[in-house]
Parts: C-alpha cells; structure tokens; sequence
C-alpha cells in the first residue's frame, strides 16, 4: 500500500546544498577579486604600471595575492562552515 505522504528527504542533501552555495559564493568573490585587480589597475599603459616583486602591481594583486586570500578562505570556511558526514548509504530500518 502506498502513503500519500512525500518521500523522506536525506537530510545530507540540505548540507550539501548549503555548502554548495557558500563554495559557489566562494567562486564569485575570487573573480571579483581577480577582475577588480587585473582591469583596474592594468588599464592603461604599460609603461605606466607599477611593479611588485618584479610583476606587475595588478598582476600580483590579482594572482598572487588573490591565491593566498583564496587559500585562507577556503581553508577557514571548510574548517568553521562545512561538515563532516558519511555518504554511505544508510539502511532504513522497517517496523
């Protein structure tokens, strides 16, 4: 006999797609980040720009420095904001 009620939900699904939105929040803050450095301070003419460590200041700005801001952050948001859960599947246990 079938119930009428809707199929039991894994919850698993709910924490995967809230860290899929933090991971995709994640991807759009490292584009901003590497666009805002690397159109706003490499416009112009090149024998105008600065150099950082022997790049480029947008470049390094936007590469290097952007890798280690991204780095940290992953690492903090998977440490604080993600969880740990087994994707075995579970057995249901019928009465």
């Amino acid at each position: 006999m079938h119930s009428n009620m809707p199929p039991k939900v894994d919850p698993r699904f709910k924490v995967a797609h809230k860290e899929a939105m933090i991971g995709v929040a994640l991807v759009i803050f490292n584009f901003i980040w590497w666009f805002g450095f690397a159109y706003g301070l490499g416009k112009g003419d090149p024998a105008d720009y600065q150099f950082v460590f022997g790049l480029p200041a947008w470049f390094f700005y936007s590469c290097v420095v952007g890798l280690v801001v991204m780095i940290v952050l992953v690492t903090f948001v998977v440490k604080v904001f993600f969880t740990d859960m087994s994707l075995e599947e579970e057995e249901e246990e019928h009465v």
